[in-house]
């Protein structure tokens, strides 16, 4: 058996038609009533993903690789949570947290930005054996945070590209000034500093993009498979801090820990809120903003976001 699944990473799903069934929330160790109306809006999520994926998917069978499949899944193995990272959705403080939960920060709030992001510290599903990835995922709590694509998409932009910064200016903002900015001057050429919001979306919508996708703007449907990955808990960023800390409770963590509050960088900056979104959008044709929201319409329909 050993041998075949390591021959086939995709045998247990064969011939299955996917979503698989949706398992109630364990919520033995949830204490008190506060957490009601969270619950129930939980639950609310979890069945409109599910009737959704049931509708889009029932024909459809799985043609991706287990190991791109989980690639974006952070492991915590003592409270058996598995957390599919969306970037720009929470996650460095996510992140923190799960480091806290295994022991190897006492705080979420002393862990610097570039400890989360580059110090290695978890431990992703694709690094286990078929067996680890297989028993995790039919065991563990799966959990995902999302936010309203758009504006996802502008608090990306605005992270990576109004600040200095010396991979997606060099990396990202060359090719894009080069192939979108007529009449582009030589210091903008050299450095890649001072990508236009419009030029950015034009980048986004070419199908032959002169530099790859990224996953600060990668569509979610892409980044953790939600109809194929059977998540039990549907967390957004618009109710980030209620959501955390009620999923906190659910996997029995210790009674002090609290999702952090900070604003992880650019803290002076103000947050990407709707008003922010709709000043960039005002930067676009009207063509481009309907082939934007085009772009991002399986995440905001799988999540049941209003469409901007």
């Amino acid at each position: 058996d050993q041998q075949k699944m390591s021959e086939s990473p995709l045998s247990w799903f064969r011939g299955v038609y996917l979503p698989p069934a949706l398992h109630p929330l364990n919520k033995t160790l949830v204490k008190g009533d506060k957490w009601k109306d969270v619950d129930s809006t939980q639950e609310r999520r979890r069945s409109f993903l599910h009737d959704f994926c049931k509708k889009y998917n029932s024909r459809k069978k799985l043609r991706t690789h287990l190991m791109h499949l989980v690639s974006r899944i952070y492991v915590e193995d003592r409270h058996k949570i598995l957390y599919c990272e969306v970037p720009k959705a929470g996650c460095s403080n996510w992140k923190r947290v799960l480091m806290v939960l295994n022991g190897l920060a006492a705080s979420a709030h002393n862990i610097s930005h570039d400890d989360v992001h580059y110090g290695k510290h978890l431990r992703k599903l694709d690094s286990y054996d078929l067996k680890g990835i297989y028993t995790r995922l039919n065991t563990y709590t799966k959990t995902i945070f999302v936010r309203d694509p758009v504006e996802r998409l502008v608090s990306a932009f605005r992270d990576k590209f109004e600040h200095p910064n010396s991979y997606y200016h060099p990396v990202f903002g060359k090719a894009i000034i080069k192939k979108y900015r007529h009449n582009a001057n030589e210091e903008a050429l050299k450095t890649g500093s001072g990508v236009k919001f419009k030029e950015f979306i034009q980048y986004l919508l070419d199908s032959h993009r002169p530099v790859g996708m990224d996953i600060h703007w990668e569509q979610v449907s892409k980044l953790c498979y939600p109809c194929l990955i059977n998540y039990d808990f549907i967390g957004k960023f618009e109710t980030l801090e209620e959501d955390a800390n009620y999923f906190l409770q659910l996997v029995g963590a210790p009674a002090e820990l609290k999702f952090p509050k900070f604003k992880d960088r650019h803290s002076s900056d103000e947050r990407t809120s709707a008003e922010v979104v709709r000043q960039y959008l005002k930067e676009l044709s009207k063509e481009e903003r309907q082939l934007t929201y085009d772009f991002y319409y399986l995440d905001y329909l799988m999540f049941n976001y209003t469409s901007p």
